[in-house]
């Protein structure tokens, strides 16, 4: 059990889940195909993955954890700890950080009460990130709250959005 898992796990991969990874494993030539829409089954269900996570993944896909484990942390959109209830990212590359990015990224800091990036917030409810992309580069500054993304975002317009949320 890892520092983050309090509680023993239990299988993801069961009742409707293990049904939903048996209908994605038709769609691929290989088991090892399907590896990202399994890692996002158990995301979806545990709200990251965790090392317990990834032997199941493993196993279910006759893969080594190893190798799970490296896919795993190559994509930022798979959480390795877990997250607040919204998961919000900032995009900093260069055309947002002309538009003020790194303001916006404060305020998100500052308002959630998360005060540094990648920790969640005292009440569960936030953690904050920095992006490289969100592929909104003529909407700067684009923040993605969980799966939804918002555009134009200034600092002074991430407290309205905060009281969105809520």
């Amino acid at each position: 059990m890892s520092a983050h898992e309090t509680v023993p796990y239990t299988p993801v991969f069961v009742g409707k889940r293990k049904l939903d990874l048996d209908a994605i494993l038709l769609r691929y030539p290989t088991k090892q195909a399907a590896l990202l829409p399994a890692l996002w089954i158990v995301q979806e269900a545990r709200g990251w993955v965790s090392e317990a996570g990834v032997t199941e993944v493993a196993a279910a896909l006759e893969l080594s954890a190893a190798y799970v484990k490296g896919v795993l942390t190559f994509y930022t959109m798979y959480h390795q700890h877990p997250v607040g209830k919204y998961f919000i990212q900032v995009c900093t590359t260069s055309p947002c950080l002309c538009a003020g990015a790194d303001k916006v990224a404060e305020a998100f800091l500052r308002h959630t009460g998360c005060n540094e990036l990648g920790v969640t917030s005292p009440d569960g409810k936030y953690t904050v990130i920095e992006v490289e992309c969100l592929g909104a580069c003529g909407f700067a500054t684009p923040v993605q709250i969980n799966a939804d993304t918002v555009e134009n975002v200034t600092a002074d317009t991430v407290p309205q959005i905060l009281a969105g949320l809520k």
